[in-house]
């Protein structure tokens, strides 16, 4: 089993086969997050960027710099990365994967937008699936749902997948439900919601949503540690 922790937002770690994978470092300008979340005691073996939107990769540069962690991210913010000092990164794109000793990174598609803070552009947004011998999962990224997604089963068997709920930039509940029996999986972490007024949901309506689907949605609380 892999061991989820919440910081906020879309920013997470999955600890996995022995290895701390934190996803799109967005903490110090959250709100919510201050008081619960010290960005410079976030731990990482590697970083994972879905795309360069700021509530993604407000503490990307810190954090890696920080921490010295290999930062996994599309060609463009890879250069981008280059420019900020950062350079243990590896470059990738739609469809192209890195192995590493404990399982591999697959980069998929994700519909959606990317220009980085300074107004860099920031190549095509993309999600992953990560593969390793004690499991694997899947993470969207900021998305629609997509029939791309039906693709996922056919590259990996996923115990869980974590998908954006919030609405309005991104999939809401309803379509989350369909990319998740899209992707053949019945455990759900929720991410992308709350955080800014257009994305506040109804977390009780949610879970029931996904619950007449059979489906489980998991919200941990921001700074909360779950096993997935």
């Amino acid at each position: 089993m892999a061991k989820f922790t919440y910081h906020g937002h879309a920013c997470f770690t999955v600890e996995i086969a022995g290895k701390k994978l934190l996803f799109d470092p967005f903490v110090t300008p959250n709100p919510l997050a201050q008081g619960k979340v010290d960005v410079n005691q976030l731990e990482a073996d590697y970083i994972l960027v879905s795309h360069g939107h700021e509530d993604h990769v407000a503490d990307l540069v810190s954090v890696a710099k920080r921490t010295g962690a290999p930062v996994l991210c599309n060609f463009e913010i890879y250069l981008w990365l280059n420019k900020q000092g950062v350079e243990n990164v590896f470059p990738m794109n739609h469809g192209g994967k890195w192995k590493f000793d404990w399982g591999y990174v697959k980069m998929v598609n994700a519909v959606h937008s990317s220009i980085l803070p300074d107004g860099t552009y920031g190549g095509n947004p993309g999600g992953f699936v990560v593969v390793t011998n004690e499991g694997s999962f899947y993470y969207s990224g900021d998305t629609a749902v997509t029939m791309d997604m039906q693709l996922i089963p056919k590259f990996a068997k996923i115990d869980f997948a974590v998908l954006p709920i919030g609405d309005v930039f991104t999939m809401d509940v309803e379509e989350a439900i369909l990319a998740a029996q899209f992707v053949q999986t019945n455990r759900v972490v929720g991410v992308h919601y709350d955080t800014f007024d257009p994305i506040k949901i109804n977390k009780e309506e949610a879970r029931k949503r996904f619950e007449e689907a059979g489906l489980t949605l998991l919200l941990p609380e921001i700074g909360e540690t779950i096993e997935v």
